[in-house]
């Protein structure tokens, strides 16, 4: 048996009883969080380009679009997955030598979800499959330190997943991961040096290649069976070898996905919170900060620290500053929180972060990187001038799968950043929908989030005193 094939097993017998009654309730709250993160962007201009790109070429009005109308599955993969990635405030998965954002995969699954009619149950069971299959490969297969980026386990885990939501058999559920593992090896490149809009739209493209890949097995397309441990495969050429026993795999690894509480690449999380205590517990005056100094894991260093994937002081754009590290500690302790206003090109340019940020020291500890990914520690220093210092220390933060969010704090989150598009009853609407999924069609879910948008929420929300409530305002 090929690994694909052992694979393609894997997913066959995938199922909603097979999932514990924790990640259940995990998935769900990743759901809603990164529907959040998709209403949220729903303005942003990368996503506006795309909308009028898909809009140009057109397609058959199959899957929902996020805010409506519809379009083809694999297109509205690709859009609705470029909403839930693109504020990077989406989900985080740690693995030794590779971190990902496995609700990367949630557009897709959505799509074909909705294009086989599928029952609530069935979609979130797929999801299931993305994020466990990604997981596993990141953990057994990480590329990244071989120069390719981690949408490469993603493209497997987004054809397995996809697979599984149509219905496919094991056969051509294998040749949809072999077609899709074989055709999508990007580069990681995306994310070092100066950050280009690509680094949210890596993964969504990728998910646009690997649904079209199911299709085409679906149609009986094959692709080549061993892509993992033959000549030329993911193993010799990206990976090295490794071994997964699929018949031994459980769909628990949602339960290690973590959640970010600040919009910030997701190794930052920790520092951002001691920031923001120092910050609260001492209240001193920006002018009499001398340095900041920070104290993190290797990972971290190296990817938004100023390590080996580039200098992070040059900050000028929305892509530059969550991948830096000196600008989200200065702009958290001058605003004393790190959300999607914190990236407004004026705030970015503005001169106190400019400033701030070149007096950002970051370092790599070596206990720290032993206990990276199990704890995400950092120790922050605030130097004043004057020679006072004070110090805070961070094994995890409010997220991490070792201190969870809450529903009560995902709703919030979703109603923060969907507030802008939506109408207080679409926004209830939602979180009862997404709560009870399981016991609904997929079609609940997407009939909803046709409904938003900023002219729907104008229009449905009551007028203030004093005059009829105008456009943004």
């Amino acid at each position: 048996m090929a690994v694909v094939d052992a694979l393609a097993a894997f997913v066959a017998k995938s199922s909603w009883e097979r999932l514990s009654y924790e990640a259940r309730q995990t998935l769900k709250r990743h759901v809603l969080d990164s529907l959040a993160c998709a209403l949220g962007a729903l303005d942003a201009d990368p996503v506006l380009k795309i909308r009028r790109h898909l809009e140009d070429f057109g397609g058959r009005p199959l899957c929902t679009l996020i805010g409506g109308p519809a379009l083809s599955p694999d297109r509205a993969a690709f859009y609705n997955g470029a909403l839930v990635r693109y504020l990077d405030f989406n989900d985080s998965y740690l693995a030794r030598g590779e971190t990902f954002h496995p609700s990367d995969s949630l557009g897709a699954v959505l799509a074909a979800s909705e294009y086989a009619g599928a029952a609530g149950r069935d979609f979130l069971t797929s999801l299931a499959v993305a994020y466990h299959v990604q997981a596993r490969l990141s953990e057994e297969a990480p590329v990244r330190a071989r120069g390719f980026d981690h949408t490469v386990q993603g493209a497997y885990a987004v054809a397995a997943a996809v697979s599984r939501a149509l219905g496919l058999d094991p056969e051509r559920t294998a040749h949809a991961v072999a077609i899709a593992g074989t055709s999508l090896n990007a580069l990681r490149v995306t994310r070092t040096g100066a950050l280009s809009h690509w680094k949210g739209l890596a993964a969504p493209n990728a998910a646009f290649g690997a649904v079209h890949a199911a299709f085409l097995a679906m149609r009986g397309i094959t692709g080549p069976r061993e892509v993992f441990e033959g000549r030329k495969g993911f193993m010799e050429s990206l990976a090295g070898r490794f071994e997964i026993d699929w018949a031994r795999e459980d769909l628990e690894r949602v339960r290690r996905a973590i959640l970010k509480k600040y919009d910030a690449e997701i190794h930052a999380q920790s520092a951002i919170e001691a920031i923001l205590e120092l910050r609260r517990e001492h209240a001193p005056a920006p002018d009499q900060v001398e340095t900041i100094e920070a104290d993190v894991f290797d990972v971290a260093y190296h990817i938004i620290g100023g390590g080996e994937e580039g200098g992070k002081t040059a900050v000028r754009t929305r892509e530059d500053a969550d991948h830096s590290l000196p600008y989200l500690l200065a702009v958290a302790f001058l605003d004393g929180e790190v959300t999607p206003q914190q990236y407004a090109p004026d705030r970015i340019g503005r001169a106190d972060v400019q400033a701030l940020l070149r007096r950002v020291r970051v370092r790599p500890d070596a206990e720290f990187s032993r206990r990276f990914p199990a704890e995400m520690p950092c120790r922050i220093r605030l130097k004043l001038k004057g020679g006072r210092t004070f110090e805070k220390e961070k094994r995890d933060y409010a997220g991490f799968h070792t201190r969870p969010l809450s529903w009560a704090e995902v709703n919030a989150k979703f109603d923060r950043l969907s507030g802008p598009v939506t109408h207080a009853e679409l926004r209830l609407a939602l979180r009862r929908t997404v709560e009870r999924l399981e016991d609904l069609p997929v079609s609940a879910l997407t009939t909803l989030l046709a409904k938003a948008g900023r002219e729907a929420a104008v229009e449905a929300a009551p007028a203030p005193p004093g005059g009829p409530r105008r456009l943004g305002a």
